[in-house]
């Protein structure tokens, strides 16, 4: 089946129709995000690329319900399994972290410095839709995520700090904190920021083929066209 029909016999996971975003600022209010309308199907892969200061995080922050005080949404529609998400802040909270998971732009700075990554993975794995039955099996699973990320030694890497660890593993515990919940959709907000490029190929690689086996959707959030077009089936472009 030829990739334009296959798009088209997958039903849509997500649909954002004229979304507008804006922020409260000392001289009134600032658009940060304008007549945003964007879709994506199970198992797809989609990117959102653009400059900086186009919008990009703005639109997926919306999305999840995850705006800053000063910030709204101003009109628009956002449905996910056809639920409206944007209007029904209790399906909100019931998909967040369960069936669209995030992955943020610093992961170090994401992680919470005075816990181990390990009770970090564990606590996402308490409010997933099957959560482990003991204490054994969390931290069995734990582990278990750890590895499913090419993290060595997990077991040992799970008692540690993020600290302690470099960079890319740090990304390499967001996703796993991401995929423990199981979810349907996972936004990735410029996932590569900071990383050298052989750490940069390594995390795309490891995302698309975890996106694979779990045919999980996936929106890509970057500025970098080279690394969009290699890893996303679809692109929507945003300008300022």
């Amino acid at each position: 089946v030829p990739p334009i029909m296959k798009h088209m016999m997958r039903k849509n996971l997500l649909d954002v129709a004229d979304l507008t975003v804006s922020f409260s600022v000392s001289s009134g209010r600032v658009v940060g995000a304008r007549d945003i309308s964007l879709n994506i199907r199970q198992g797809e892969t989609l990117g959102i690329v653009g400059e900086s200061g186009s919008g990009k995080s703005v639109t997926a922050y919306a999305i999840m319900g995850l705006l800053a005080r000063n910030g709204r949404i101003d009109a628009g529609k956002v449905q996910f399994d056809g639920r409206d998400i944007l209007n029904d802040r209790q399906a909100l909270r019931q998909i967040r972290g369960r069936e669209v998971a995030f992955i943020f732009q610093n992961p170090r700075a994401a992680l919470n410095p005075v816990r181990t990554v390990g009770d970090q993975i564990a606590d996402v794995l308490a409010i997933s839709r099957n959560p482990p039955k003991s204490r054994a099996e969390t931290r069995k699973h734990v582990v278990e995520l750890l590895d499913a990320v090419r993290i060595v030694r997990p077991e040992e890497r799970s008692r540690a700090f993020a600290h302690e660890l470099s960079g890319g593993m740090c990304q390499r515990v967001m996703i796993a904190m991401a995929l423990a919940a199981e979810p349907r959709l996972l936004i990735a907000d410029e996932p590569t920021t900071g990383l050298d490029v052989t750490t940069q190929k390594v995390i795309m690689d490891m995302l698309r083929d975890l996106a694979a086996s779990r045919g999980l959707a996936t929106i890509l959030i970057t500025h970098d066209l080279g690394l969009a077009a290699e890893y996303c089936e679809r692109l929507t472009v945003m300008s300022k």
